[in-house]
């Protein structure tokens, strides 16, 4: 769609060049909303791509993942992918999220090639699957705020519902840190939708840490990304009780799914989640595989 009331678009090589972004003017990374439908309040693009930003970064901290990396990047960034120095390693299967996070989102390839993470994110959407996989993997989201600084949060505190989040007026995404504890995690995912091609009704991610924590991050069913915390990995009495003490506003209503019906399928999901990583943390103290 032209966004005729748009009559300059900027093309950022510096940090200072983002100064421009604010009240009627927009960050421009993949586009693939900004170009979906009408902004008449914008007159102005920052175009972000042009920074030169890497998109995946190794380290013995973590993985940074750049806000304009793209979905087809960050799909691709699993164990065994060379990432510069050093590169993904075989064990850590915490990766393994983050195509399936593209995988539940109702985009094709061609989407996935030009979309970026930090839009995903930033659009705080409820079925907003790669923002749903970063919170469940206990990333860090790096926000660049007007006039300098740099500002480092939990990303599950950056979402505070259906398309809002903390973002303040001028401030930048610049990454987000996964955690070396989640990428070395034991995994499980689930989704589900009222067809097969729909955008999800809800997606359910687990975290099962080496410590035995473990992490259930609700997402698609509720206005925000939820994370139910628990000291290993809960039974289904424990899990049961977490989902009952949210509270009943947070099930998401769309024609995608009314609200009682994405609480049960969730609770579903979230057991069968909760199962496959009792069985994965069995087998590896049994001596399996």
């Amino acid at each position: 769609m032209d966004l005729d009331t748009v009559s300059e678009v900027v093309i950022a090589r510096e940090r200072a060049d983002l100064a421009q972004v604010g009240a009627g003017c927009a960050v421009l990374a993949g586009g693939t909303f900004l170009f979906s439908e009408p902004h008449d309040h914008l007159d102005r693009l920052v175009d972000i791509t042009t920074l030169g930003w890497t998109p995946l970064t190794a380290s013995a901290e973590g993985l940074e993942i750049a806000a304009t990396c793209t979905l087809a990047e960050f799909a691709g960034a699993r164990p065994g992918v060379e990432l510069g120095t050093p590169m993904l390693r075989p064990e850590w299967p915490g990766t393994a999220l983050f195509a399936q996070a593209c995988r539940a989102l109702l985009a094709s390839h061609k989407i996935w090639r030009t979309a970026t993470v930090g839009g995903n994110v930033c659009l705080s959407l409820p079925a907003g699957a790669v923002l749903g996989a970063l919170v469940a993997l206990d990333a860090t989201v790096v926000i660049w705020p007007r006039g300098g600084g740099e500002r480092r949060i939990s990303l599950r505190d950056f979402v505070t519902g259906p398309g809002e989040n903390i973002l303040a007026s001028g401030a930048v995404v610049r990454s987000f840190m996964v955690p070396m504890s989640s990428l070395l995690a034991r995994t499980s995912f689930r989704k589900i939708a009222l067809a097969p091609l729909g955008r999800s009704g809800s997606v359910v991610m687990g975290r099962h840490d080496a410590d035995d924590r473990c992490a259930i991050t609700i997402t698609a069913a509720t206005v925000r990304p939820i994370v139910l915390d628990f000291d290993a990995v809960p039974s289904q009495s424990d899990l049961t009780g977490a989902l009952a003490d949210l509270e009943p506003d947070v099930w998401f209503d769309d024609p995608h799914g009314a609200p009682d019906w994405r609480e049960h399928v969730t609770g579903l999901l979230a057991a069968e989640v909760a199962a496959e990583l009792r069985e994965a943390s069995a087998g590896v103290q049994g001596g399996g595989s």
